[in-house]
């Protein structure tokens, strides 16, 4: 070989090289599609103040693939038309990576919408992130290869709280509010479809589903579950949706336990207070008192922005994108989409698993009950003087669900 073909093949080595590892100190953008006005403003404050403080942790040196990550706000509203508009901006200036959460409705729209750009324009692709939008049909009928769930769906979250309810003989008559669009009919659904497999003698004494961010006085919801003679409320309501309720409920003296999914999103647990001590429960993939650097991020957030970090999920993705990134030597969307598929790794709650069937995150749930802080449990929301303690956790074989989705994958 001569030393002008030995140059170019040392020359074409090199560019390889550089071009496999070319995404060290690349900035990853990623548009955050979620309501910042209206009633539901305040929860989205919290989780873009989520998304920032992580991205600062996860970038460069903070993930293998040596990315920096930074996040673009876009205001939705609330409205699945209004994160279509700020999806084609996102597109428009070029940001290939999307999360939102807040609304089901609104992410069925963001999945149709990607699916379609993504077929038309090759080379353009975009990956949806989905960090809180747990509508059970997103992985089954309306699965995508483009959407990736972290969050557990209503169904696994469902599975884990009856397992836990079904041992507590002091729950015979549920009533059950939610609010009305996909999750909280589908909270409805399983609630009755697994109580009655789990626990029959469970009676059901009341249903209603309300208008989603639209109700400012529960009182009257309240009232017809009290006329009921419910021990029990199941409910899938969040941010205002909960706080209101439960500060009604309060207010009327009901003394029902609350068995629901979002007690520690900004507002509950002020709306909570002393009241709801020993009978208040949540079934999530987070909570207070997990060891380590949890704890960490926990009091390093709470004194950043006098909050409280409860959007875990957004863990979950800045993990899964530096791990895709680094096994796909890439940032293009289609490459780190593969890698994606099927990933496995250890985040703040344990081993998880991206299904590759379904793209819905396979992870440890826990049940926590509201309570006065102690010196055990001394981390307090919202500074109210009461937690959400751990009572029981469940392995993620314990709440995972079957999924029908029929993935289709890009030839």
């Amino acid at each position: 070989m001569s030393i002008r073909m030995k140059a170019s093949v040392l020359a074409a080595m090199t560019l390889c090289a550089s071009a496999a590892f070319a995404q060290k100190g690349e900035t990853v953008k990623i548009a955050w599609i979620d309501p910042l006005t209206g009633l539901m403003g305040p929860v989205g404050q919290n989780q873009v103040n989520s998304f920032r403080f992580f991205a600062e942790k996860f970038s460069g040196a903070g993930n293998p693939a040596g990315v920096n990550f930074e996040v673009v706000p876009f205001d939705n509203k609330l409205s699945p038309a209004e994160s279509l508009t700020a999806l084609k901006a996102a597109i428009d200036q070029g940001i290939r990576y999307v999360t939102q959460g807040n609304g089901s409705g609104a992410a069925a729209a963001l999945i149709d919408a990607i699916n379609k750009h993504n077929e038309r324009n090759p080379g353009k692709e975009v990956i949806y992130l989905n960090h809180s939008a747990v509508d059970p049909d997103l992985t089954n009928s309306k699965c995508s290869y483009w959407h990736f769930r972290m969050d557990a769906d209503t169904s696994m979250k469902m599975e884990a709280l009856t397992t836990f309810m079904k041992d507590q003989k002091d729950v015979q008559k549920v009533y059950l509010l939610n609010q009305n669009y996909s999750h909280g009919q589908q909270v409805a659904k399983y609630a009755k479809e697994i109580m009655a497999r789990k626990r029959p003698d469970v009676q059901f004494v009341g249903e209603d589903l309300h208008p989603l961010a639209q109700v400012r006085d529960f009182a009257p919801y309240v009232a017809k579950i009290k006329a009921s003679g419910a021990d029990t409320v199941i409910t899938g309501n969040w941010g205002s949706d909960l706080s209101l309720l439960l500060k009604a409920a309060n207010e009327a003296g009901l003394t029902a336990k609350f068995f629901t999914y979002y007690t520690g999103v900004t507002g509950t647990p002020t709306a909570l207070g002393a009241q709801g001590d020993g009978r208040v429960f949540q079934v999530s993939y987070n909570h207070y008192f997990l060891p380590g650097q949890m704890e960490k991020w926990r009091d390093e957030f709470q004194k950043k922005f006098d909050a409280d970090f409860y959007t875990g999920s957004v863990i979950h993705i800045y993990t899964a994108l530096g791990e895709a990134m680094a096994k796909a030597k890439s940032t293009d969307p289609v490459k780190v989409a593969a890698t994606l598929e099927g990933l496995k790794f250890k985040s703040f709650n344990g081993d998880v698993e991206m299904r590759k069937t379904d793209h819905q995150m396979q992870q440890t749930l826990y049940i926590t009950r509201w309570q006065k802080t102690d010196k055990k449990y001394n981390y307090s929301p919202e500074k109210t003087g009461y937690t959400l303690v751990p009572v029981a956790t469940y392995e993620p074989y314990v709440a995972s669900t079957p999924t029908s989705c029929q993935m289709k994958r890009p030839s």
